[in-house]
């Protein structure tokens, strides 16, 4: 398969509304529309509780973990698999099915870490918890988790920094209203 083609049905896994999905089949209504207007799993909680949020999530890390599977059965280089994550994770953030307005990306990028490497992911999900933890904040976790996975992929995975950095960039950037609302006091704790 052509990288290209790859990165497309990557970029089109991502793509795919998990929240909207859930939320129309359970008639909870457009998150885009209701609670913090995100279409990701913490609103969808907000909305319809934690089992219309665990099948968001579910959602959400599988297609990443499929786009990957896919880098993986064809055989694509271990660089293309990291570029095949952010095609995944740029199809959830930029979704050709909803108009260009998708999720913040964490569940996406974590489903994609799972296959590429799970001690990276593991890194990741503990760091999430501990930062969740002490702060109730579940914006705060995943913007700081987001800022440290860099450095967690030039310890354990140092050929994928780059696909990893621009990842962590793109979520960081996407949290941009959840980083005001931190800085004003105004985020919403669990």
């Amino acid at each position: 398969m052509p990288e290209w083609m790859l990165l497309l049905i990557a970029y089109l896994l991502g793509s795919i509304p998990s929240a909207i999905i859930v939320c129309k089949a359970m008639n909870l209504g457009d998150p885009r529309l209701n609670g913090s207007r995100n279409p990701g799993a913490t609103n969808v909680m907000r909305l319809g509780g934690r089992q219309a949020a665990l099948l968001t999530l579910l959602g959400d890390l599988s297609k990443g973990a499929a786009a990957i599977l896919l880098a993986i059965l064809v055989s694509a280089e271990p660089e293309v698999q990291g570029w095949t994550m952010l095609a995944a994770v740029c199809g959830h953030l930029f979704p050709f099915f909803s108009s260009l307005r998708g999720g913040k990306g964490v569940a996406t990028t974590l489903g994609c870490t799972l296959l590429l490497s799970w001690p990276l992911a593991l890194c990741q999900l503990l760091f999430w918890g501990l930062v969740f933890l002490l702060g109730r904040i579940s914006s705060l976790a995943s913007i700081a988790t987001a800022a440290v996975t860099p450095l967690f992929c030039y310890l354990l995975i140092p050929h994928l920094l780059l696909p990893f950095a621009i990842t962590a960039v793109l979520l960081v950037l996407r949290h941009s209203s959840n980083i005001r609302k931190l800085l004003a006091g105004r985020e919403h704790r669990f």
